[in-house]
């Protein structure tokens, strides 16, 4: 197996400073070569590109492998020329040579695009970019921002929001005072930084298609979503409307109204949870697949819940007296008692939930088993 060990130099910086044309071929050439273009210009990071071509050479060699190493040039002055140039000198290599496989060495970007022309020629293994020591950080940093800029996704997630900003903010600061310009900037940073990294913009994207697949499947769920929709537009508006204005200000009382709005919106968002469940679960049940078990759990997993947050927050209110004690078979209940009675509800109607559903399933897979 032959290969070709290719050190690229699209600018022809290599063939100026030594003064030789180029295809260079042979390790003698090439060797004496890394001694021209270094005492020519001992900065030129094209003698590691050199260097590391022996080195890969070599390296083939030791493990007996043939291998044949080159050095080809760009020699034109348009991007264009110096391109069609260098796929004349491969093509000749190629002619002369006839390697099964080539070893690209570059030590720019500018040189790495010209592996396509190559490619297009001679079957590539790999591809090894040298990058000076004292200059990797700026060459990796370099190398990102290049790969950053060609990924429009990336660019479209954070240069759009980004460069938005920054022309919204003189208009901003010119009419608005310094806090409440930064805040409103920093607010729709925010924003736009969520809607892609929550991918708000796929779910709004495919929202039409879903519905439409819904509705011509005849699914009862899009039913059953409407009115959980409306059912949490009622908890809402109730709990708001529930919050008494109280003397004082501070955290107690934004506590207090907060908890004075779960308590009361939680059994509508509780119910609204509720009907946007039970017609996922009764499309399972219409569908041929059974039901599986996180649907039949679902239920009994939100109303535990429910008591659960209402008895918390009936147990915050209750202790400052705006709830009155509960009564239950003529006995008063305390903060605690209720809070406990509460809790105990949620941890049995989530045990029964689990119960059922384990049932269900488990005679589901007798009759699979009955079947075969």
């Amino acid at each position: 197996m032959s290969t070709l060990v290719l050190c690229v130099d699209r600018s022809n910086d290599i063939g100026r400073k030594a003064g030789l044309p180029t295809p260079v071929v042979g390790w003698e050439a090439v060797r004496s070569l890394v001694t021209d273009v270094g005492l020519a210009d001992p900065e030129d990071s094209n003698v590691n590109c050199l260097l590391e071509a022996l080195r890969v050479s070599r390296d083939l060699r030791d493990e007996k492998e043939d291998s044949i190493v080159a050095v080809v040039s760009g020699v034109n002055d348009t991007l264009v020329g110096a391109d069609r140039s260098l796929a004349a000198q491969v093509d000749a290599l190629v002619d002369e040579y006839d390697p099964e496989s080539a070893i690209v060495v570059v030590d720019s970007a500018s040189d790495e695009r010209v592996v396509p022309v190559i490619e297009s020629r001679l079957r590539i293994d790999s591809v090894d970019r040298v990058v000076v020591r004292q200059a990797h950080d700026i060459e990796s940093t370099y190398y990102l921002l290049k790969q950053f800029l060609a990924d429009e996704e990336l660019r479209s997630t954070i240069l759009v929001p980004l460069g938005a900003t920054l022309l919204l903010m003189p208009l901003l600061l010119t009419r608005f005072e310094p806090q409440l310009a930064f805040a409103v900037i920093g607010s729709v940073l925010g924003a736009a930084l969520l809607y892609k990294g929550l991918a708000i913009d796929q779910l709004l994207a495919e929202s039409p298609e879903r519905i439409r697949d819904a509705l011509y499947s005849g699914q009862v769920s899009i039913v059953t979503y409407v009115v959980a929709a409306g059912l949490t537009l009622v908890g809402a508006f109730l709990g708001a409307l529930s919050v008494t204005p109280l003397t004082g200000s501070g955290t107690s009382a934004t506590l207090i109204s907060t908890m004075q709005f779960i308590y009361h919106a939680v059994p509508w968002l509780a119910l609204a949870a509720l009907t946007a469940s039970a017609g996922r679960l009764l499309d399972e049940l219409i569908g041929t697949d059974g039901v599986s078990r996180q649907y039949l759990n679902l239920p009994f997993g939100i109303v535990a819940l429910g008591l659960v947050v209402r008895g918390f927050a009936g147990w915050f209110l209750q202790r400052e007296g705006i709830l009155s004690d509960a009564v239950l078979f003529s006995w008063a209940l305390s903060a605690r008692q209720r809070l406990a009675l509460f809790i105990v509800g949620g941890i049995v109607v989530s045990v029964i939930g689990v119960r059922i559903a384990a049932t269900m399933s488990e005679n589901e897979t007798l009759e699979e088993a009955v079947e075969q």
